[in-house]
């Protein structure tokens, strides 16, 4: 774990996306939701497209799901910076309950990211649904599927984890 953190935090350095990959993620995305993950940080670019890469890589297709492979994050947006990344996985790891106490759900707080760290799933997946995304995806984001869905959330879930 400790060595995929630190795999991680140097990823987020140097991370870059090419104009290919840019135009791939735009032909998986609507179009009204194509702004939404070019307003993303390169980082979390770069992540959604590793992420996505890895499903398609294992034979996944679904459409719905690759539109939550890109648009996971989306809610992270340019407040969370890395060091609050990585106080918020450290914090998480030792001491959950005060990571909660120190989110703030006041975007003029400086605490906000933290607020950002721990509920971006529900935030990115009202984002991507106001961006014009399926309510399926919304919920491949929020991690809330059932039935068939449920074995492709579980490769969300892996894929997103390996990245």
């Amino acid at each position: 774990m400790a060595v995929h953190r630190v795999e991680q935090f140097f990823g987020h350095v140097r991370a870059s996306v090419t104009p290919a990959e840019m135009a791939a993620a735009r032909a998986a995305l609507p179009e009204a939701a194509r702004p939404l993950f070019g307003s993303m940080p390169v980082a979390d670019q770069r992540h959604a497209l590793d992420v996505m890469a890895r499903l398609t890589a294992s034979g996944v297709d679904d459409p719905d799901l690759l539109v939550a492979a890109l648009l996971h994050d989306a809610a992270k947006g340019h407040r969370m910076r890395l060091w609050h990344r990585v106080a918020g996985v450290l914090l998480e790891a030792v001491a959950p309950a005060q990571l909660a106490r120190l989110a703030s759900p006041d975007p003029r707080s400086w605490r906000y990211p933290f607020h950002l760290y721990l509920h971006h799933p529900e935030l990115s997946a009202e984002a991507a649904a106001a961006a014009g995304c399926s309510a399926r995806a919304a919920g491949f984001i929020r991690g809330v599927a059932d039935g068939a869905d449920a074995s492709l959330l579980a490769a969300l879930a892996l894929a997103d984890e390996a990245s």
